[in-house]
């Protein structure tokens, strides 16, 4: 019962409605400090061989270009929160909580989401950016990219990034 725990968790992450309602197609998410919460993963493929191992670095990945790619341009300051317990991630706290650690540690927006592996070939990542002091929703969207190699991994974090970058300028 208790490996399935984690499971059930992350496909309530996938059924549920976002934590807030999203603002206009103008928000404002550039500028001030950004953090980018650790991203949960779900694997509903039913592929045999088991690629835990893989997913969780790739996944370590993803979140490290993110946060290395928002840092290097002077649009925002990548700020690190620290949750009690650890690690800061949606199975493991509730987003409140993940908003006040962020407040804490000086963020001003903060990047939630996770990846779903939903077949062999096509996988899902949703991402939330909510203003950490309001709590609203700033973007609520849901990207798709194919294949499962560290190439395709790469390709979704750069369009990520590029979907985050491309918002007006508050």
């Amino acid at each position: 019962m208790r490996h399935l725990l984690l499971p059930i968790l992350a496909a309530g992450l996938w059924l549920a409605p976002s934590c807030g309602k999203a603002e206009d197609a103008g928000a404002k998410v550039q500028g001030g400090a950004i953090a980018v919460i650790d991203f949960d993963y779900l694997d509903t493929s039913g592929e045999v061989r088991d690629q835990r191992k893989e997913h969780e670095a790739r996944l370590t990945a993803l979140a490290g270009a993110l946060r290395s790619d928002l840092a290097k341009g002077s649009q925002f300051q990548v700020v690190t929160p620290v949750c009690r317990p650890e690690p800061c991630s949606l199975t493991s706290t509730t987003v409140p909580n993940l908003l006040a650690a962020a407040r804490e540690a000086g963020a001003d927006v903060v990047i939630i989401g996770g990846i779903h592996k939903m077949s062999t070939l096509v996988q899902w990542a949703k991402i939330e950016a909510i203003d950490a002091k309001t709590g609203r929703v700033l973007f609520d969207k849901l990207f798709t990219f194919r294949g499962d190699t560290d190439d395709a991994w790469r390709r979704a974090e750069a369009f990520i990034f590029e979907e985050i970058t491309a918002l007006p300028p508050s």
